[in-house]
């Protein structure tokens, strides 16, 4: 969001004057849910800087994203405390969030392809929250994260030490302030109590053959088919391996003169395309789990 600058009275002064704000919520479709949202911001002296909504039918829902700015005094959790009254009356999933950006772990094993994205898109400013610390289960990207300026943690993975590795991964977590944990071509299974630990706040990214092509040389596999469409899915992490609710696809068109390296070349821009959209969407604030399926606001 762009910055906003306070007058030269307020500067004088040394009160600023307006903050910005993003308010998400889903609740059963009832009359009277947006006058409420308005109201209560109105009387509070916010103005409305973007709204967007999607009414279910299907599923008789209501999802909304609504930005504001305005008084600098408010915070998060009071705004929580005085919509809650509303929240409960109708039966609401809600959340406040200010400017402050969220705080991203990343996750890398040997392909650098999705790391090296990230890190051009966070140091260009595009990428909506801050990389923190990149954490990986192999030496290879080193270089990369600390040339950026990233800690880099090394945890190797065995099928021995695979809790050892978890139970130190939820440190970092605690450790760094992480809000959310991307798996940029992380090679390992999660475990189900991980998967449950991270739940909403971890993101994979993965080629959209699945469920076919499974394991190793997919690309091999898709040539071996003919295949015409190269893709990638970025998706929450649940225990239900690379079945979480799905937040953004890529889809790029082939044909019979792709052999496997350029189906790989091709699969690994659609994963960086895919995985650094969903990482943005998510630090905006633009996705909204419903169930096994999300609500995107672009």
């Amino acid at each position: 969001m762009q910055e906003t600058r306070p007058t030269p009275q307020a500067e004088a002064s040394g009160v600023a004057t307006s903050r910005k704000f993003v308010l998400t919520l889903s609740c059963v479709e009832r009359a009277g849910i947006v006058q409420a949202v308005t109201t209560f911001l109105f009387e509070r002296g916010f103005n409305i800087e973007e709204h967007q909504q999607f009414d279910d039918g299907l599923r008789q829902t209501l999802h909304l994203r609504t930005a504001f700015s305005g008084p600098a005094n408010f915070e998060p959790a009071r705004l929580e405390e005085e919509f809650r009254s509303i929240a409960e009356r109708f039966e609401m999933k809600f959340s406040f969030h200010d400017e402050t950006k969220e705080r991203v772990l990343v996750m890398v094993s040997k392909f650098g392809h999705c790391l090296n994205d990230l890190i051009f898109r966070w140091r260009g400013g595009s990428l909506g929250g801050d990389l923190i610390v990149v954490v990986s289960n192999h030496e290879t990207h080193r270089a990369m994260a600390e040339a950026a300026g990233l800690p880099f943690v090394h945890i190797p993975v065995t099928p021995d030490t695979k809790q050892d590795a978890e139970r130190r991964l939820l440190e970092l977590v605690d450790e760094y302030n992480v809000d959310l944990v991307v798996l940029a071509r992380y090679m390992q299974v999660l475990s189900n109590d991980l998967c449950r630990a991270l739940e909403g706040r971890a993101i994979n990214i993965h080629h959209s053959f699945l469920p076919g092509f499974k394991g190793a040389r997919p690309y091999h596999q898709a040539y071996d088919r003919g295949v015409k469409l190269v893709g990638a899915t970025a998706h929450y992490v649940t225990a239900d391996l690379d079945e979480g609710p799905i937040i953004e696809q890529e889809v790029i068109r082939v044909d019979h003169s792709y052999g496997p390296t350029a189906l790989s070349t091709v699969g690994q821009d659609a994963e960086a395309l895919a995985l650094s959209r969903a990482v943005r969407w998510h630090c905006e604030h633009r996705v909204l789990l419903d169930q096994s399926s999300t609500v995107v606001f672009r």
